[in-house]
């Protein structure tokens, strides 16, 4: 039986990733009654020098993409667990609002969370492979317009969370609780609607996340959050600047 080491076993899924985004078609349909093999993938395989002949091609081109520097940030973005603002969340949550209002102007705040960001940015030069590390996942940015008493229960969960990666929004937490929120430096009014920049993943329930559930209206833009990333930092190093994000007080934590 061929087999593959650990290493050359996920490069060979990455390959087939990359072709299937790059194809017409991302889906296959089995003919016939399905048969499964267990293998078992470890240390101890060796690797088969037919399968890394057939993907040692495509693995260079990926590799040459994944190592193309789209920009560069002046500073690390960093995400303390501890912190309730961090630079990192911070840099996620202002490339939600930006790209999101490319297409919907009026969008007013944006809301991501820590765990979904899965590494650091380091000072220096950005690739595009540190942003798919940065935001693995295949989430899309959607804009859900809610009510003030959503936006207050989003606040509360973000609260109770220790503080999660917002823009366009301000609050204070106090023993666990969400005060003095503000929205384009206005208190939220119950009666009020506002336009949240979010992925689908959240929308749709992930991470506990609370506040986001029956939206008065919800748009969903079809822009992947990691081509949204691509796309700010590519734009920001086009005309000449760096990411150079700072702490600005957004969320404050009296804990």
């Amino acid at each position: 039986m061929k087999r593959l080491t650990t290493r050359n076993s996920l490069l060979l899924l990455a390959v087939a990733v990359w072709l299937g985004g790059a194809s017409c078609s991302r889906h296959f349909v089995p003919r016939g009654q399905a048969v499964y093999t267990q293998l078992q993938v470890d240390s101890t395989t060796v690797d088969d020098p037919d399968y890394v002949q057939f993907y040692a091609p495509y693995k260079k081109l990926l590799e040459v993409e994944m190592n193309r520097v789209v920009g560069r940030t002046a500073v690390s973005l960093t995400k303390p667990s501890e912190a309730p603002e961090t630079l990192l969340g911070n840099f996620f949550a202002d490339v939600l609002l930006a790209q999101a209002r490319k297409q919907v102007l009026d969008a007013e705040f944006a809301f991501g969370t820590k765990g979904g960001l899965r590494i650091e940015l380091n000072q220096g030069p950005i690739t595009i492979g540190n942003l798919f590390e940065l935001m693995p996942f295949e989430n899309e940015i959607v804009v859900l317009e809610l009510t003030g008493e959503k936006v207050q229960q989003l606040a509360q969960f973000i609260a109770a969370t220790g503080g999660q990666p917002v823009s366009g929004i301000r609050m204070e937490i106090e023993n666990g609780i969400a005060t003095n929120i503000r929205i384009g430096g206005k208190p939220i009014g119950p009666n009020q609607t506002y336009k949240l920049v979010t992925y689908d993943y959240l929308a749709n329930g992930g991470d506990n996340s609370r506040g986001l559930d029956d939206p008065i209206n919800r748009t969903n833009l079809g822009i992947k959050v990691r081509e949204a990333l691509i796309d700010y930092v590519s734009e920001k190093a086009q005309a000449g600047n760096d990411i150079n994000t700072q702490l600005d007080g957004r969320i404050t934590s009296n804990q």
